[in-house]
């Protein structure tokens, strides 16, 4: 069993940044890729990014690509997304997942509550 637990998120003006964190912890955790996902309301859940537990590689989502960026602490088995040069078009809820490290929610096994982030024109 994973426990994963977001925060980090609020309302940032556009070209902002804010970084969320996700704090995992459960036995079998370091076996899993973790990823981020987003939420806008009415919309379906949409693939932000990946990285490794090793952090050793990440993949992005076009639309992020060159503005988001991935890490990851071991130490403190979290992990982190970056958001930099935010823009309106990426207010939503963002979730944190374990899984296989594709760009399908379905191939998630555990995730986050998740954390609501706003930006503002």
């Amino acid at each position: 069993q994973v426990q994963l637990v977001e925060s980090g998120g609020g309302l940032v003006q556009a070209g902002g940044s804010l970084r969320l964190s996700c704090a995992a912890s459960g036995r079998t955790f370091s076996k899993y890729t973790m990823g981020w996902f987003r939420q806008a309301p009415g919309k379906e859940r949409e693939f932000v990014g990946t990285i490794t537990w090793s952090g050793t590689r990440t993949y992005f989502a076009d639309s992020v690509k060159g503005r988001f960026t991935i890490s990851r602490d071991t130490a403190k088995n979290t992990v982190y997304l970056q958001m930099n040069s935010l823009k309106p078009e990426d207010t939503a809820v963002y979730y944190c997942a374990a899984g296989s490290g594709s760009m399908r929610p379905n191939d998630y096994d555990y995730w986050g509550q998740g954390t609501q982030v706003t930006v503002s024109s």
